[in-house]
């Protein structure tokens, strides 16, 4: 076979850094948004992932959109490993990131064994075509409990942690153009790019009072997905000109020594990719901030509308926005409104309602997560727990009211204690 991956150019790392950002979001948004939730989401992702491998490695030389197609998902499921690790298993960031270290030493070790080399330069037999996306998953995964171990062990941010990823990204190309380090600084380099693209992710989606730009998952996942489909769409019409003009690709590491961010329009093409995202970028963050005051009145009038659908004077009291504000995770006023709401409804037997508000609560949580958790990792996790059991309390199957009741106290009780 050909060499079924692509050479390492600029916009290589541009797609790779993009297709983090879209794969963390996509997940969400079918497990929360879509309201699938983790264990729905992770089966059918896996499963496309499974087929989505099977047609790479079926054919029998690099097709650009099939690899970047397995990349995205593959992106998916190691972020959904660790998380499911972290969240459903409540294995610490310091044993998973640990455990996964060990499995990608091992992978690394049993590929040179068998192959006496770890390049990416000729991935041309299924054996070393199924090392690589071994590898590949698990530097995925690797990277995103060591993102997440220093984001929160740091208290870092997401701009922060943009920066010293971004910084210690460039490090790993400087010693990746050396040729004694290329391979080390290859797998060092792919393992960054997954806390660097949730950085700058987090970067744009989050809200302006959070520190982010506003533009929301779904459009930063449209306006990432939109780049890379315009870049892999490029890489597929060269590869077909190649080889129909009978061109064969070269690798410029193997003559010089010294490896290559590939010929100018890979770095024009590349550029025109960073300049896409920082100017649309910043166009649709100016308007997201226009819009803050019209949101945060829709959000206090869908509170009233709330407690008047519950027909209780009481109930309706309770939707009246209260001001809550916590020591270390900040302003949690908008969060309070729809506590307060789904309380009004539980209070009154609309359980029905509970749930359905009780989404807003999911969605916007989920949504802030990057803003809050890295401030106060403890007080942040105190809250989210209590959040995960109104909801269970909500979602079950026969819910009772008692025991919803008890769960909102819980969150309640648990929301007061982060007032400053």
């Amino acid at each position: 076979m050909a060499n079924k991956v692509p050479l390492v150019t600029a916009t290589f790392w541009v797609i790779k850094i993009l297709s983090t950002t879209v794969g963390e979001t996509f997940a969400d948004y079918l497990s929360v948004n879509v309201g699938l939730g983790p264990v729905v989401t992770d089966g059918l992702v896996f499963v496309v992932l499974a087929a989505a491998l099977v047609l790479q490695a079926s054919t029998r030389r690099h097709t650009p959109w099939i690899y970047w197609l397995s990349v995205v998902l593959v992106s998916i499921s190691g972020t959904q490993i660790t998380d499911f690790l972290t969240d459903t298993l409540g294995v610490s960031l310091y044993v998973s990131t640990a455990l996964f270290a060990v499995l990608l030493a091992v992978v690394f070790t049993v590929w040179y064994r068998q192959e006496m080399t770890l390049s990416i330069t000729a991935i041309n037999t299924p054996r070393r075509e199924a090392f690589y996306w071994g590898a590949i998953l698990t530097t995925f995964a690797l990277g995103t409990a060591a993102g997440d171990l220093s984001t929160e062990a740091l208290s870092l941010g997401f701009r922060n942690g943009a920066l010293i990823f971004g910084g210690a990204f460039l490090v790993t190309l400087v010693l990746w153009r050396i040729e004694a380090w290329q391979v080390a600084a290859f797998w060092a380099a792919y393992i960054l790019t997954r806390p660097l693209g949730a950085a700058v992710g987090d970067l744009l989606t989050q809200d302006h009072p959070l520190g982010g730009l506003g533009l929301g998952a779904t459009r930063t996942s449209v306006l990432f997905f939109a780049i890379i489909v315009v870049l892999v769409v490029r890489e597929q019409v060269a590869t077909t000109t190649a080889r129909r003009a009978g061109a064969h690709s070269a690798d410029t590491e193997g003559k010089s020594g010294r490896a290559s961010l590939g010929r100018p329009s890979d770095l024009v093409w590349a550029a025109a990719g960073i300049a896409a995202v920082v100017g649309i970028g910043s166009w649709l963050s100016a308007g997201a901030a226009g819009q803050t005051s019209g949101s945060r009145e829709a959000a206090t009038g869908s509170a009233d509308s709330a407690g008047a659908a519950a027909g209780d004077s009481t109930a309706a009291g309770a939707t009246k926005a209260r001001h809550v504000v916590s020591a270390k995770l900040g302003d949690l006023s908008s969060f309070a409104v729809i506590i307060d709401d789904v309380n009004a409804l539980t209070a009154t037997g609309d359980l029905a309602g509970a749930k359905a508000r009780i989404k807003d609560l999911e969605v916007a949580w989920d949504a802030a997560e990057a803003g809050l958790k890295p401030r106060s990792p403890q007080d942040w996790h105190a809250l989210d727990d209590a959040i995960d059991g109104a909801l269970t309390a909500l979602r079950a199957g026969n819910p009772a009211q008692a025991r919803c009741v008890a769960a909102l106290q819980t969150l309640e009780k648990t929301l007061n204690q982060q007032q400053s």
